[in-house]
């Protein structure tokens, strides 16, 4: 892993009106891992990646990616929403979708050409979607659409990609094709940022880990930051209850 950082954040706070969602948010990911964003429902996970991503405004502190700011680095990170964030009665098509990845390098006066296509065409087949190229995307299952997404940043290129919940909602087979494709990226030196929600899954798919609750309770390689202890403190849980960490 390179000495400089992928992505950090320095006090980064955010409040929605009056109401405190982030506080003081201290975070270094470094280069070459999947970090996995872990915490409690109301944790702050997603507004932490919208802050993160100029998204949000934050109230204070800041973001740097590569050591630079968002505007300066903008094509090394890709990001990879909610699927319910997105209109899919849009009529466009998969392949469609996924050429989008290719619209930044290409600048606003350029269209898609052979080498773009080949660029998305090489994104679905790593996510296991190439025979839905010519399907309406509204015609897609939730893994699907999740598998379009995903193919879409992959075509982008990125050297950071910024994943909000990628397995929400999503079938096992979906599962593992995306899990497969994030360690692939792993191997190749890439890092990568999940919102992720299921505790029983985080130490297969991350070997670092962000347990979040309005702050860093813990942050680190997986064996140092996601313990029994540090899991109580982030879901308020008693010492005592040990039902809760059963299926951990």
């Amino acid at each position: 892993m390179s000495a400089m950082p992928a992505c950090t954040t320095e006090n980064l706070s955010v409040a929605y009106g009056t109401v405190p969602v982030l506080h003081q948010v201290d975070l270094r990911v470094p280069t070459g891992v999947v970090m996995g964003v872990v915490g409690p429902n109301g944790a702050g996970k997603s507004t932490l990646i919208a802050a993160m991503l100029g998204l949000v405004t934050p109230l204070t502190g800041r973001t740097r990616f590569f050591g630079r700011s968002l505007a300066r680095v903008r094509r090394r990170v890709g990001y990879m929403p909610q699927a319910t964030t997105v209109d899919w009665d849009f009529p466009t098509t998969v392949a469609d979708v996924v050429t989008m990845g290719t619209y930044a390098a290409l600048g606003p006066l350029r269209r898609p050409g052979r080498r773009e296509r080949d660029r998305a065409r090489d994104a679905m087949d790593q996510t296991g979607i190439a025979d839905l190229a010519r399907r309406q995307i509204g015609e897609l299952s939730g893994g699907q659409r999740q598998r379009v997404f995903l193919a879409r940043a992959l075509a982008q290129g990125p050297e950071l990609y910024v994943m909000d919940e990628p397995f929400q909602g999503i079938d096992a087979k979906s599962q593992q094709a995306i899990v497969a494709v994030l360690h692939r990226l792993r191997e190749q030196g890439r890092t990568v940022v999940i919102v992720h929600h299921d505790l029983a899954t985080v130490r297969d798919i991350c070997d670092h880990v962000t347990l979040l609750n309005r702050r860093v309770v813990s942050s680190g390689p997986a064996q140092e930051a996601f313990t029994p202890e540090h899991i109580r403190a982030a879901y308020d849980v008693t010492a005592g209850d040990d039902a809760f960490l059963e299926s951990i």
